[in-house]
């Protein structure tokens, strides 16, 4: 599946007597990079995963590309899923797999072309080539960081959500990371970042989007006069 824009409209979600989204509105496209920003409990991770499909919104939908608008049913679109990549909390690898195993088999998952040869060279980027052979829970937080970053983007998705990717790594993991991101938005994919390592998107980021109390308190595009540290403070401390 392809398409180069996601529009959520009217997005809400509660759990029991818990609104953690209320009627968010937001246009994401291919080539930018977005910075998803507030305070805890602002409806973040709950924005990420309904974008995602792994999360049903309560209301509200959301269109990705010129399909039509979906909601509920986004969560049986095998064809969409294929196009999204996620890094989330956890690394969703298997502790048994060998990292090599674990990219082997999410990219025969996504259908990707020489399933082999793929995870090698992704084991390389992420700088885990020496570990490959390793099971998966033997990792250091770091490094199974790494690996889920790995998994994420074996399949070069058409969007790549990342939530708190830095959590677990170290100064060169940052580095890392931050450079292959900067290589997913220039290929041309649609990213979206929640992070609290404010410093190492700032440079990175087009779009920011503020949340509280799960409404969006500011979007606006990045402008060089734009004070984007500013913004997150305030919206970290609101």
């Amino acid at each position: 599946m392809t398409f180069d824009t996601v529009d959520a409209r009217g997005l809400t979600k509660v759990y029991g007597r818990q609104r953690a989204l209320a009627g968010v509105d937001l246009t994401l496209r291919a080539g930018e990079a977005t910075a998803l920003l507030g305070p805890n409990g602002a409806g973040k991770s709950t924005l990420v995963g309904i974008l995602s499909t792994m999360v049903s919104p309560t209301a509200g939908t959301v269109r990705y590309g010129g399909a039509e608008p979906t909601s509920t049913a986004t969560r049986d679109d095998d064809e969409l899923r294929r196009a999204i990549g996620v890094i989330a909390h956890e690394s969703l690898c298997y502790g048994d797999l060998t990292g090599r195993e674990n990219l082997i088999f999410f990219a025969r998952l996504y259908g990707v072309a020489d399933a082999p040869h793929a995870a090698d060279a992704l084991l390389t980027r992420v700088g885990l080539a020496d570990a490959a052979g390793r099971a998966a829970r033997t990792y250091s937080r770091g490094m199974l960081q790494r690996l889920a970053v790995a998994r994420a983007i074996v399949h070069q998705p058409k969007l790549l959500l990342a939530d708190e990717p830095f959590t677990g790594l170290d100064r060169d993991g940052v580095a890392l990371l931050s450079e292959i991101l900067r290589e997913e938005r220039a290929r041309g994919c649609i990213l979206v970042v929640v992070t609290h390592d404010f410093d190492a998107v700032s440079s990175l980021v087009d779009h920011v989007v503020v949340l509280a109390r799960g409404r969006v308190a500011e979007d606006r595009a990045r402008r060089s006069d734009e004070k984007l540290a500013d913004i997150y403070r305030a919206a970290v401390s609101s």
